[in-house]
């Protein structure tokens, strides 16, 4: 059996990544997908944290580009991710993953309030605990809330799932000769604008020193290849 390099770790999932090959929505081969490759990191005593993004549904940014006020968009992005929150919790828990939702806004007829020591306590008996609903406050994206909960769950690193295998030197549909980055200070990704997380969770993941993976979630078994030490895409640390 394989042996795990990490206690506890962080996934970040988009919400773009649950749609698929689909325009809109969630497809459920990805979820179940998603659900297989979480158990098998969970099956060797990982504890697993999970923030999901919304991207797939609704978007708060892209929806104050075109007049909605900015705030109730970003609401709205919250909402969206609940949904996706509520649909990864259904397909782990097919797989045997007892898992919980917890929410940065009120809806406790839905999910869990998001309580910091609530969470530590699910994560130290082995739940898988996703948490929806962003920071809870505008202006702030589901990365910023991916690193801000790993902080305090103590997470030793985070992962960000992706479509692509890691930061490019260059844009690689532009570029064909594009190189993979293996590895990168967080000020190299700060000066050079590298848009693989906004420039405010990169900056918070380095003032609080937490390395970040960033790989290719269609390639099975990255995420536990990751747990078990490979550089499997690009490391961000110092």
């Amino acid at each position: 059996m394989a042996t795990t390099r990490y206690k506890r770790i962080l996934l970040k999932l988009s919400g773009e990544a649950l749609m698929g090959d689909q325009g809109f929505g969630i497809s459920p081969e990805v979820l179940a997908y998603v659900a297989n490759e979480v158990k098998s990191v969970t099956d060797l005593g990982v504890e697993l944290a999970i923030v999901v993004g919304g991207g797939n549904i609704f978007r708060g940014v892209k929806a104050s580009s075109f007049g909605m006020e900015r705030t109730s968009a970003d609401h709205m992005g919250m909402l969206a991710t609940v949904m996706n929150s509520l649909a990864l919790q259904d397909a782990l828990e097919k797989t045997g993953i007892q898992t919980r939702v917890q929410t940065a806004i009120g809806m406790h007829e839905v999910a869990e309030p998001y309580i910091l020591r609530r969470a530590l306590r699910h994560l130290e008996r082995k739940r898988v605990v996703i948490f929806a609903a962003g920071t809870g406050n505008p202006y702030f994206t589901t990365d910023t809330a991916a690193v801000l909960r790993a902080q305090e769950v103590h997470a030793e690193i985070l992962l960000k799932a992706t479509k692509v295998d890691g930061l490019y030197d260059a844009d690689p549909a532009v570029h064909p000769e594009a190189r993979l980055i293996k590895n990168i200070k967080y000020m190299d990704v700060l000066e050079r604008q590298l848009r693989v997380m906004d420039m405010t969770a990169i900056s918070l993941a380095m003032d609080n020193h937490l390395p970040l993976m960033v790989f290719n979630l269609s390639q099975p078994q990255n995420i536990l290849r990751v747990c078990c030490g490979e550089n499997v895409g690009t490391r961000i640390d110092n």
